[in-house]
C-alpha cells in the first residue's frame, strides 16, 4: 500500500509539472480566472446587486468548468497514444491504478490551484459586507467535487482516442450532458415527480445543494461516484489496450465482471442514501437550512393532528420551478421532526379535480396567472404555490408571496429566492395552535400555581358599584380556581389593615395608592387585583369599564392568558389618522402575522387590557389623556415602543421637513431621555433615487440615479448591538430622518439601558430643514458637513422600575365619567420595558419604498426590527431565535460613485498577481530542479 501510494504521489508530481512545461497550464489559470470575474462583474453585475456573498462566482462554475476541464484533460491520455508512448507506460513497471489516480490528481490539483486564485473575489465581499462564511466553504467544496468529476469524465475519454480535439469535444458532450439533465430550463418541461428525478441526475442541481452551505451526503456522494465510475471505466480501458491482440482469456472476462459489479454498487449506494435526509452538516451562520430547536419544541408540544399540505403546480412560472423542490424539502424536515403528530401532503390540484375545489372552498387556495414569455410564444400560465397549516378548526394559507424574494439585478433581470421558510411556516403553526387554543379556558391551560392577589377596602369603605364589584370578583375567583384544578387561588387583602404595612409596601413595589370615586366623594379606598406567579411574574388586571361582573371577567381572563402558554398576543398600535406619507399599513399588516393587532386612539386615558404590547408610531401632540394612556401602560409593567422625532418629511413630488412636537418630551425627559431637534446625516448611508439631468447629443436627459443619502444612515457592525436579542441577528438596518437621542444616566438607576442603535464615527447633525440634496455643491454627500462628527445614539431600550410622570400631580379626568378622576399607578415593576426609536419615519411605507427602490427589492428590515422588538417585549424567545436573516440584508457597504469600478480593477489586479506569483514560483522549482540535476551530473 505505502509503495503504491508512493507511486501516485510521484506520477502526479511528474504529470503536475508537467503541466507548466508548456504554457497550456498558464493559459488555463488566465482563462478560468479571466472568464470569473467576467461573469461576477459583468454578466452578474455584482455591485448593482448589492448582497454580499460569492453566489455570483459559484452560478456559472458548473458550465465554465465543463470547456475549462475539457481543454485541460484532451491531452491527458490521447497524446501518449498519438505519439506511441501509451505501450512504454503499460509495459513500465508501474501500476495501471497508479498512471489513472496521478494523472487524476494532478489535473485536479491544477484546478484547485486556478481556484484558489479566486479568492480576491470573497475578500472584497468579506471587506465591503457581513459575509456568510457556510456558503463560501460550500461553494469552494463544491466547485472541487464537480472539478474532480469533470476531470475524471475528461481523462477516461481522452484515454479512447488519440485524437485531443474529439476527446475535447467528447468531453464537453458528456459533461454537458450531466449539467443539462437537472437544469432549470430542461425540467421545467416536466412534472414535479420527473424533474425530481431529473435534478437528481443533474450535476448543477447537486452543485447548487452545496454552495447554500449545506453539506448533505447524498450530495457529495454524487460526485464521489462519478469520479469512482469513470475512473474504474478508464482503468479498464487501459488494461483493454494491453490486451489488443490476445485471444480472450479469463482474466479478460474476470476484469470486465469486476468493473462492472464495481460501477453497480456505486450506483446502487445511491438508493441506499436516499433515506438518509439527516445526514448533512448545515454550515450557514445560524443553520439557515435545518429546523431550530424552537420549531422541534413547538412541534413536539401539539396536543392535536397538524396537517401541512403543500399546492404546486406541475407547470409554473420558470422562477418558481427551483423553489418547489426546496420547499418539498422544508416540508419533508418538518414531517420528519413531527413525526406523528403532522401529516405533510403535497398536492398537485390541476391533476386532481376535488383537491382543488377543496382548496379554493376550504382554505381560500386559488391558482395565481403568471406571464410566461419564451423565444417562441408568449402566454399566461395559472399555477399554484402554496402552504396550508391547519390545526383544529384552524388554518392559516401562505402564498408565494409569503415565501418567496424577488430582486431585480438588472433590466428584466430577477433573483428569486425562497424567504425564510422555517420562519414563516412556524410562525404559522404557532397562529393556528393559538388560535384554536385561545378559544378555551385560559385558567384550564395554566401549568403553574398562580395567586390572584384583590388588594380590596371592606365593603363599608367602598363605593356601591365596586362593593358589587367584588362579589362578582369573589364569586369569579371561585368558578377559576375549580376550572384550573386548584392552580388559580384568589386572595382577598385590606391594604390599611396592620397598620398599613400592605399599603406601603404595594406603593413601594407596584405604585399603588388610595383612590377616589369622584370629587363628589372624596373618602379613600383601594381596589386592585394582580396576579402573580410562582416565578415572579405579575400581571396587574385594570378595574373593567363598565364596573360589571361580564367586563370584569373579561380582564381576568385577558390577564390569564398572559400566564398560560399558547395564547395569541395583541398589540395595540396609535398611528397618525390617515394614510399618505405617514401611512404605516405595510408595517402593521406584516405585525398582524404573528400577534393580533388592534388600533387605539389613547383618548379616554385607559388602555384596553387585552394589550400586551402598545406601539406608538410618530406620534403629534398627543394631549394629556393620552399620555397618561401611555404612562399607566407602561406602570402596570406593559410594553411601550415609540418611533418618535422632533421632525416629519413629507414624501411626495419632493421632500419636505417640518418640526412636530410629540406631546411626549417631558414624559420622555422625566424617564431620562431626551431626543435633539436636530437630524443625524452620516458618510456610511443608503442611496435614495435622485433625478439627475445630462446632456447627450445636444439634447437633456432626465434620468434617475441612485445616489448617497447621509439622511439614511446605513447601520451595521458597531452601529447595531450585537448582544442585544433585537438586534443580533438584523446586520443592517437603514434609518429614515433619525435624530439623536442623548440618557441621562442619573435618572436609570436600577434599570438595564442597552443602546440599540449608533450611527456611524464618520456622522454629524444638523438642525436645517432642507433635506434635499444639492451635488453640485457637495458632490460628495449633498450636504454640507458641519459642527463635530461622531457617533450618534438613535434607539434606546429601558427595562426595569420606572416612576409615573404623574407621581404628585393631578391624573386627567375620566372622558367617560365628568368630574371623575383617573387613578394613579405611582410605580412600574420590574418587568416594564421602553423602546423609544428616533424616527417618525421609521418602518413608514414611504420610507420601506424609498430604500427598496435603492435596493431593487422590497426592504424590510424596519419591520424585522419592530418584530423584533415586539417579540422582546414579550419575552417571545422561540421567535427571536426563528426569524432568519434574509440574504437581502447581507447588503455590501455603501460605494461612493467611482468606487466598485476601484474594486472592480483591484480584483482584476489581484488575479494577475496570483498569475504571476504561479509563474514565479514555476520559475524557482525549475531552477532548483536545474540544479540539483546538473549536481547529479557532476557526481556521476
Amino acid at each position: 500500500m505505502r509503495d503504491c501510494l508512493r507511486e501516485i504521489g510521484h506520477i502526479a508530481r511528474k504529470e503536475f509539472r508537467g503541466h507548466f512545461a508548456s504554457p497550456a497550464a498558464y493559459l488555463f489559470i488566465a482563462a478560468f480566472l479571466a472568464a470569473t470575474l467576467f461573469v461576477v462583474f459583468w454578466v452578474e453585475a455584482y455591485f448593482a446587486r448589492n448582497i454580499a456573498d460569492v453566489r455570483p462566482l459559484f452560478r456559472w462554475m458548473p458550465l465554465l468548468l465543463i470547456f475549462l476541464v475539457a481543454a485541460l484533460t484532451m491531452r491527458s491520455w490521447s497524446e501518449e497514444r498519438r505519439f506511441g508512448t501509451m505501450e512504454t507506460l503499460l509495459t513500465a513497471p508501474v501500476r495501471p491504478a497508479s498512471l489513472v489516480l496521478g494523472k487524476f490528481l494532478a489535473t485536479w490539483a491544477l484546478v484547485a490551484l486556478a481556484l484558489a486564485l479566486t479568492w480576491p473575489v470573497v475578500f472584497t465581499a468579506a471587506w465591503l459586507g457581513p459575509l456568510d462564511p457556510g456558503p463560501v466553504v460550500g461553494g469552494y467544496v463544491a466547485t472541487l467535487l464537480l472539478a474532480a468529476a469533470y476531470v475524471a469524465i475528461g481523462q477516461t475519454l481522452s484515454a479512447r482516442t488519440d485524437n485531443p480535439v474529439v476527446a475535447l469535444i467528447l468531453t464537453a458532450v458528456v459533461c454537458g450532458a450531466f449539467y443539462l439533465v437537472g437544469a432549470d430550463f430542461f425540467t421545467a418541461l416536466f412534472g414535479h415527480d420527473v424533474a425530481g428525478v431529473l435534478a437528481l441526475l443533474g450535476s448543477g442541481s447537486r452543485f447548487e445543494s452545496i454552495t447554500r452551505g449545506v453539506l448533505d451526503l447524498r450530495d457529495l456522494y454524487y460526485y464521489v461516484s462519478i469520479v469512482g465510475i469513470f475512473l474504474l471505466l478508464n482503468l479498464y480501458g487501459l488494461e483493454r489496450l494491453r490486451w489488443v491482440g490476445q485471444p480472450a482469456q479469463a482474466a479478460q472476462r474476470r476484469w470486465a465482471w469486476a468493473v462492472g459489479l464495481g460501477v453497480a454498487n456505486l450506483v446502487a449506494a445511491h438508493f441506499w442514501l436516499a433515506p438518509l435526509s439527516l445526514a448533512r452538516l448545515d454550515l450557514t451562520e445560524g443553520r439557515q437550512y435545518s429546523l431550530s430547536q424552537a420549531t422541534r419544541t413547538q412541534l413536539a408540544s401539539l396536543q392535536e393532528p397538524l396537517l401541512i399540505r403543500g399546492y404546486f403546480s406541475s407547470r409554473t412560472h420558470p422562477l418558481l420551478a427551483p423553489l418547489v423542490p426546496q420547499m418539498k424539502d422544508v416540508l419533508q424536515e418538518y414531517a420528519v421532526a413531527a413525526g406523528s403528530r403532522a401529516r405533510v401532503e403535497i398536492i398537485d390540484p390541476q391533476q386532481d379535480r376535488q383537491a382543488e375545489e377543496e382548496a379554493a372552498s376550504r382554505y381560500g387556495v386559488r391558482p395565481v396567472p403568471f406571464q410566461m414569455a419564451s423565444r417562441h410564444q408568449a402566454a399566461v400560465v395559472s399555477s399554484y404555490f402554496d402552504v396550508v397549516v391547519a390545526y383544529g378548526d384552524q388554518h392559516e394559507t401562505l402564498g408565494y408571496r409569503d415565501l418567496i424574494e424577488v430582486k431585480a439585478r438588472g433590466e428584466g433581470q430577477l433573483d428569486v429566492v425562497l424567504r425564510d421558510p422555517e420562519y414563516a411556516l412556524t410562525r404559522a403553526i404557532r397562529k393556528v395552535v393559538q388560535a384554536y387554543e385561545s378559544g378555551g379556558n385560559p385558567a384550564a391551560r395554566l401549568t403553574q400555581p398562580v395567586r390572584l392577589n384583590a388588594y380590596v377596602s371592606p365593603d363599608e369603605r367602598l363605593p356601591e358599584p365596586l362593593r358589587q364589584l367584588r362579589g362578582h370578583l369573589a364569586s369569579i375567583g371561585e368558578t377559576l380556581r375549580q376550572r384550573s384544578q386548584g392552580k388559580l387561588e384568589l386572595h382577598f387583602a385590606d391594604p390599611d389593615a396592620g397598620g398599613g404595612a400592605l399599603a406601603r409596601e404595594l406603593q413601594q413595589r407596584y405604585g399603588f395608592g388610595p383612590q377616589v370615586a369622584s370629587l363628589i366623594d372624596p373618602k379613600p379606598f383601594w381596589f386592585y387585583m394582580v396576579l402573580e406567579s410562582e416565578q415572579g411574574q405579575a400581571v396587574q388586571v385594570p378595574l373593567p369599564q363598565p364596573l360589571e361582573r361580564e367586563a370584569l371577567q373579561r380582564n381576568i381572563d385577558a390577564a390569564l392568558q398572559r400566564m398560560a402558554p399558547g395564547y395569541l398576543r395583541t398589540v395595540a398600535v396609535w398611528r397618525p389618522q390617515g394614510y399618505g406619507a405617514t401611512g404605516f399599513g405595510r408595517l402593521t399588516e406584516m405585525l398582524g402575522e404573528g400577534a393580533r393587532v388592534i388600533d387605539t386612539d389613547l383618548s379616554d386615558g385607559r388602555l384596553s387590557a387585552e394589550a400586551d404590547v402598545l406601539l406608538v408610531l410618530s406620534p403629534e401632540n398627543l394631549d394629556d389623556r393620552q399620555r397618561f394612556s401611555i404612562d399607566q401602560f407602561l406602570m402596570r409593567g406593559g410594553s411601550v415602543v415609540l418611533a418618535t422625532s422632533p421632525f416629519q418629511v413629507e414624501v411626495g413630488a419632493s421632500l419636505t421637513a417640518r418640526r412636530q412636537t410629540s406631546g411626549l418630551e417631558d414624559w420622555l425627559a422625566h424617564h431620562g431621555l431626551r431626543i435633539d431637534a436636530q437630524m443625524v446625516l452620516d458618510e456610511r448611508n443608503a442611496a435614495l433615487p435622485v433625478p439627475v439631468q445630462r446632456s447627450v447629443g445636444g439634447l437633456t436627459v432626465r434620468e434617475i440615479r441612485m445616489l448617497p443619502y447621509p439622511h439614511f444612515p446605513d447601520l451595521r457592525d458597531d452601529g447595531l448591538d450585537p448582544h442585544h436579542p433585537i438586534t443580533a441577528a438584523l446586520r443592517q438596518l437603514t434609518l429614515n430622518w433619525a435624530s439623536p437621542i442623548e440618557v441621562d444616566e442619573a435618572r436609570q438607576a436600577g434599570r438595564q439601558v442597552a443602546r440599540l442603535l449608533h450611527s456611524s464615527p464618520a456622522s454629524w447633525v444638523s438642525d436645517s430643514l432642507d433635506v434635499l440634496p444639492d451635488y453640485r455643491r457637495h458632490p460628495e454627500t449633498g450636504f454640507a458637513v458641519q459642527g463635530e462628527r461622531g457617533p450618534r445614539l438613535l434607539a434606546v431600550a429601558l427595562e426595569g422600575r420606572f416612576e409615573s410622570f404623574y407621581r404628585g400631580k393631578d391624573a386627567p379626568r375620566a372622558k367617560d365619567q365628568d368630574g371623575t378622576p383617573l387613578s394613579v399607578i405611582e410605580h412600574s415593576p420590574a418587568s416594564a420595558r421602553l423602546v423609544v426609536v428616533a424616527s417618525n419615519a421609521f418602518g413608514s411605507d414611504a420610507a420601506i419604498d424609498l430604500a427598496s427602490q435603492g435596493l431593487n427589492t422590497l426592504y424590510l428590515q424596519p419591520v424585522a426590527f419592530l418584530q423584533n422588538v415586539i417579540d422582546w417585549a414579550l419575552e417571545d424567545r422561540a421567535l427571536l431565535s426563528l426569524r432568519g436573516r434574509s440574504q437581502w440584508a447581507r447588503t455590501l457597504e455603501p460605494l461612493p460613485e467611482g468606487q466598485a469600478a476601484r474594486w472592480e480593477a483591484a480584483n482584476y489586479l489581484l488575479a494577475a498577481l496570483g498569475l504571476a506569483a504561479v509563474l514565479l514560483w514555476r520559475h524557482l522549482v525549475a531552477r532548483a530542479d536545474r540544479r540539483r540535476h546538473q549536481r547529479v551530473l557532476a557526481e556521476v
